[in-house]
């Protein structure tokens, strides 16, 4: 290649200027920010609430750390593979600078063609070197850059790991929290006979629900209904994670169900969307453990595929009180082959049914999702 055809080349090169690792310095932040408040939880005068908020903000921080991480390893192979295949014509520009700023005598600025030569090819110097200079420059940042990533990505893993075994400590101190708690208001007290068997007559999910009136009957159930609960959709999601399937889509076995599955990390935190009443909390066919809130009369959220619950039929929860975690672990090292230590969608699974009367209805309708 000769000079002015690397010059060219050289000078096309796209150049990236963005910062792929501010997104890991803020987590990093949210994370120190989580650990600190779970610090003071203890001092709170509802240690249950001051807990919840701290697993989510943990949650927020680690997610928000998944995806900085990600987008700094993802920034910094791209440029290690483009200073790698431009490495000859990185040293040719090499050349060509030190050519440049070579303060030889006048006999190096003579031109075979004479002094008319020499003019224009002066001209010619003058107007590339300083392109010469801004690639060097470019080329400096870029080396720079790498070195940071390389930096920020060990930081980001050490701040990873300590955000998992923060939000750890912060998951067993809520569970300690709930076992503690008392006072928490009851709507009617759940009969565990008449659950039982409704449980073993019943072979779908509408049957359960349609049943479920039958176990109160002549017990209020729902809590008074919010007057701004219809201007408060689209309510938050239960738990943070990414839709998989939406209302319809089969599954891999072919199967369709009108609610949301959402792909969690493991052992998410679970909460209530809006204040609702326990309306079942237990095993349920093959939905595994569920939880079904009534935030009003004649509207059920059906909560399925959790590991834990902290709620029994009956109690009456606040919105954004914790319902229960999702299952998975986590390695050790804060990497876990599940997904919660790397940049994976979720490992975890929730199964979100809303039904409005007797008929399933779109979760959309009522919630903010991510897909749709």
């Amino acid at each position: 290649m000769t000079r002015v055809a690397l010059i060219l080349a050289l000078l096309a090169a796209p150049v990236h200027a963005q910062d792929a690792g501010e997104q890991a310095r803020a987590a990093a932040r949210a994370i120190e920010e989580a650990a600190a408040s779970l610090e003071s939880a203890d001092r709170s005068r509802d240690r249950v609430a001051a807990l919840t908020r701290t697993v989510r903000a943990y949650e927020d921080g680690l997610a928000a750390m998944r995806v900085g991480l990600r987008a700094a390893t993802i920034r910094e192979t791209a440029l290690s593979r483009e200073l790698q295949a431009r490495e000859s014509e990185i040293a040719q520009l090499l050349g060509v600078l030190g050519a440049v700023g070579d303060k030889a005598g006048p006999r190096s600025l003579a031109h075979p063609q004479g002094p008319r030569g020499t003019v224009r090819a002066g001209l010619l110097l003058a107007s590339v070197t300083p392109a010469l200079e801004a690639r060097a420059a470019d080329l400096r940042a870029d080396l720079a850059e790498v070195t940071e990533l390389r930096t920020l990505q060990q930081q980001a893993a050490d701040h990873l790991a300590s955000g998992l075994s923060g939000v750890q400590q912060a998951r067993t101190a809520l569970s300690q929290a709930i076992a503690d708690r008392t006072g928490l208001p009851r709507r009617f007290t759940d009969d565990p006979v008449r659950t039982a068997i409704l449980i073993s007559a019943t072979e779908t999910l509408d049957d359960f629900a349609d049943g479920l009136s039958q176990l109160t009957q002549g017990q209020p159930t729902a809590p008074e209904e919010p007057a701004d609960l219809e201007n408060l959709r689209p309510l938050p999601m239960p738990v943070r994670g990414t839709v998989l399937r939406q209302p319809g889509e089969a599954d891999a076995a072919g199967v369709r169900r009108p609610g949301l599955v959402i792909a969690t990390q493991p052992a998410a935190l679970v909460t209530a969307p809006a204040a609702a009443t326990v309306r079942y909390a237990g095993p349920l066919l093959d939905y595994g453990l569920v939880v079904i809130l009534e935030p009003r009369a004649d509207l059920l959220f059906v909560l399925a595929g959790l590991d834990a619950a902290y709620v029994e039929a009956g109690q009456v929860l606040p919105a954004g009180g914790p319902v229960g975690l999702m299952g998975g672990s986590v390695a050790a090292d804060g990497v876990s082959p599940s997904g919660e230590g790397g940049g994976a969608p979720g490992s975890e699974t929730l199964y979100m049914e809303v039904r409005e009367g007797d008929e399933p209805v779109d979760p959309r309708r009522w919630f903010a999702t991510d897909k749709g």
